[in-house]
């Protein structure tokens, strides 16, 4: 903050200059000036924000002088100094907006707490320009995204404001070129490689502050991304000169920049479709490269991936949550995410799709690891598929919350390997399961295993294992309209005669008989 001090006296001059020591008080003090013609000469350039004068000088006096000052910068603290102890000047003074009038007898400390009054005058105006501004930008940003996302049609007021800024920052033509065509483009931008926050946000902002420099624009901050309705003139802020403007972007903050380009809009309408044509690309954000600049050409010929995973996948994440083994489990998730993103024909939908799948996948093991008389209501303080982080990290972290979930359960189980091999005999049905081959994985003598295995379910192994069959047979005949030899194949059983014999020993009914009856 600058001070200047006018006296056409050398000994006020110098004393006022040394005396006080102004750069202890955190102000900046310029040359001190002669006379009220040198200051007004000066203060254009110079711009003090204190100015500290005499009344009583030769030629321009220091009253006419505040009266001047505050024509040029309206916002100057002054404070008169005087040997005339003369209250009419003090009115005078004080009438001109000048903020403290003092004799040139007053103590050094009298001067001090007068300059840092004017110190904090000055400070308490930038401050409520300051939010001035914030709330002026809060209200500009509430009003370019409700034109957006919903329009103004109905609210005449809201659109001449919101065009009265698109006018002072080039979007529109000014008044007096009202005639020319209007054309204008929404774009959407976000950046990477500084990391997570803190520094993602200061790259944001970074990159908004270029463009805006840039182009002729107005902007609108979003979590991960910004918004800028851009004026449309060939040559300059087409494709050609976007590209060259987030190249820009790019070089200087040594940033990947990501955008995605609406359509050409001639009115507010057409803006809002530029708006949703840009939204609708910028989904893709993770589909297509880091960097570049994306239009609705780009994603046009994508007609979706596969959204369920497969018998394979489902068994394989099976065995691996099983396992407890969180490496596996990320290492599987990442390869699985990674390919489904990097698949050509790719749409933030079935995308989605398929990390649904996945944790649907893995809801469905735990719903079979867990025995009847667990208690399940810990699942709803499992985490949720927000769809917000990276896609690998949201699906690792859900998958390893139901994988923690059953351990855990174990832990507290006094037979918990009993409640380890009903999972694993619930995920191996499509195969031969020995009673040998299920005690090996829990690491218990077979022996023992069958007794423990059949006071703790209450039946034999083998009798469990028919049973588990048959409970998946029921559902598949229920469910679908696969073939009874492929249904028998799926729960284990190679003879298609024998599988229907135990079929309709455990339901009264046939395969086909009990499809058949599930209809009617």
């Amino acid at each position: 903050m600058r001070i200047l001090i006018v006296d056409d006296e050398v000994i006020i001059r110098t004393g006022l200059c040394t005396v006080i020591d102004w750069k202890e008080l955190g102000l900046e003090l310029l040359p001190a000036a002669s006379s009220a013609e040198e200051a007004l000469e000066r203060i254009p350039h110079e711009k003090p924000h204190i100015v500290l004068t005499d009344i009583r000088m030769s030629g321009m006096d220091g009253i006419e002088l505040a009266r001047e000052i505050k024509l040029i910068l309206p916002d100057t603290e002054i404070v008169i100094l005087t040997g005339y102890d003369d209250f009419s000047y003090a009115q005078q003074a004080l009438r001109g907006g000048v903020t403290d009038y003092l004799l040139k007898t007053s103590r050094p400390e009298e001067i001090i707490k007068a300059a840092l009054k004017a110190k904090q005058n000055i400070m308490d105006k930038w401050e409520s320009v300051k939010q001035d501004n914030l709330q002026q930008a809060a209200l500009r940003s509430q009003l370019l995204d409700r034109a957006l996302s919903r329009g103004l049609q109905d609210d005449e007021e809201a659109r001449t404001q919101l065009h009265q800024w698109f006018r002072k920052n080039g979007v529109d033509p000014i008044a007096e070129d009202a005639s020319l065509p209007t054309a204008r483009q929404v774009l959407f931008v976000s950046c990477s490689g500084w990391g997570e926050m803190p520094f993602a946000d200061l790259l944001l902002g970074a990159a908004e502050n270029i463009l805006y420099e840039l182009l002729p624009c107005v902007t609108l901050m979003k979590k991960d991304h910004f918004v800028l309705v851009v004026r449309y003139e060939a040559g300059v802020t087409d494709a050609a000169g976007l590209k060259n403007a987030l190249k820009r972007v790019s070089e200087t903050l040594k940033c990947a920049v990501f955008a995605t380009l609406g359509t050409v809009a001639h009115d507010d309408e057409g803006l809002r479709a530029s708006y949703r044509a840009a939204k609708d690309v910028f989904a893709y954000h993770g589909l297509l490269s880091p960097s570049g600049l994306y239009t609705l050409e780009d994603i046009q010929e994508r007609s979706g991936s596969r959204t369920v995973c497969t018998e394979k996948e489902e068994s394989e994440l099976a065995a691996i949550l099983m396992n407890d083994n969180a490496t596996d489990l990320r290492h599987w998730v990442n390869q699985k995410v990674r390919a489904q993103l990097e698949d050509a024909a790719a749409t933030p939908l079935s995308v989605q799709g398929y990390l649904q799948s996945m944790v649907i996948a893995g809801y469905r093991w735990l719903e079979r690891a867990r025995s009847a008389e667990q208690e399940m209501s810990a699942l709803s303080a499992l985490p949720k598929l927000e769809g917000e982080g990276r896609p690998e990290e949201e699906v690792f972290k859900l998958l390893s919350a139901i994988m923690s979930l059953f351990h855990q359960g174990l832990d507290q189980s006094k037979y918990a390997y009993i409640h380890k091999s009903i999972a694993y005999i619930r995920d191996n049905l499509h195969q031969p399961i020995s009673l040998q081959q299920v005690a090996g994985f829990v690491h218990i003598n077979p022996n023992h295993f069958s007794e423990v295995f059949k006071r703790e379910t209450g039946c034999t192994y083998l009798e469990f294992v028919t049973r588990e069959r048959m409970k998946l047979a029921t559902d598949i005949v229920q469910s679908t309209q696969m073939k009874v030899s492929d249904i028998a194949r799926r729960v284990g059983y190679e003879d298609i005669k024998y599988f229907t014999q135990q079929f309709k020993k455990h339901t009264g009914r046939t395969p086909s008989e009990f499809r058949q009856g599930s209809k009617d």
